[in-house]
């Protein structure tokens, strides 16, 4: 509870940063929207030629785009500019005063740039799902629907850990320049890729050592109902354990941690 009423400040305090600027504030809900719609486009441009991928039809591949959109747009609200100035602050030396507050400094950094501009995104995103639900014919229950929005969460939480996972690295080197690159080109090819695509070696690497490969893929199966029980048990288990190794690899890159007073 205690740690829920400080997420709940730290919002309070990100609005009224946003407010008082307020053409700024409403600027990020179009900036946001407008990209989300040229992205779209893209999309729609893309595969509006392309019968199925991989046994996937039309609906099912418009699913995988709204689930990925989703996702992001989920990072983008809750923890990235939180997390992406993790590196920055400890090359600066500004982590030392997160160390010194009575307050779990992961916590802090995840939560501390909230951004409300990208909530646009997500509606747009669960839009794009439904319309792919639509044009794939599914039946839609509430158990599947349910299941389908916990797997979206499972998945967020899983691109959470990989982010922290990769700005957690300048802890231990000089500088993680190309690692944050290589990141961004992961992402924009398994957005654009679906995982069942991926065999052999690059089904190993994009489902268990760089799991950016199941994280739109999965929901979509499970949403479509082509998920079997094993691949939705190895999903979990992927989530779960990168969950565990980010916050002890977190605890460890604290303890290399130099700081700028030492």
């Amino acid at each position: 509870m205690r740690n829920i009423r400080f997420i709940i400040t730290l919002l309070k305090l990100k609005l009224s940063r946003m407010m008082i600027w307020r053409l700024s504030f409403f600027g990020a809900f179009f900036a946001d929207a407008t990209l989300f719609l040229v992205q779209l486009l893209t999309f729609q441009v893309i595969y509006s030629q392309i019968g199925g991928i991989g046994g996937w039809g039309r609906g099912e591949m418009i699913i995988f785009i709204g689930t990925f959109s989703i996702i992001n747009a989920l990072n983008m609200v809750i923890y990235f500019f939180g997390v992406n100035e993790i590196p920055r602050k400890i090359k600066n030396g500004d982590l030392d005063q997160y160390l010194t507050k009575p307050i779990n400094p992961l916590l802090r950094l995840t939560f501390e740039n909230i951004n409300p501009g990208s909530i646009p995104l997500v509606i747009m995103g669960v839009m794009i799902v439904l319309y792919g639900v639509e044009i794939a014919g599914l039946t839609v229950t509430v158990p599947l629907a349910l299941g389908y929005t916990g797997l979206v969460l499972v998945m967020t939480l899983l691109w959470y850990d990989m982010e922290v996972i990769l700005r957690t690295i300048p802890f231990l080197v000089i500088s993680a320049n190309g690692i944050m690159q290589l990141e961004g080109h992961l992402i924009e090819m398994n957005f654009k890729v679906p995982g069942i695509l991926y065999k052999g070696a690059f089904k190993l690497l994009f489902y268990f050592v760089l799991p950016y490969g199941i994280m739109s893929t999965v929901p979509t199966q499970f949403l479509a109902g082509t998920l079997s029980a094993t691949g939705l048990l190895q999903a979990l288990a992927v989530a779960a354990f990168f969950t565990v190794f980010t916050f002890w690899f977190w605890s460890f890159g604290l303890r290399q941690y130099k700081s700028a007073s030492s």
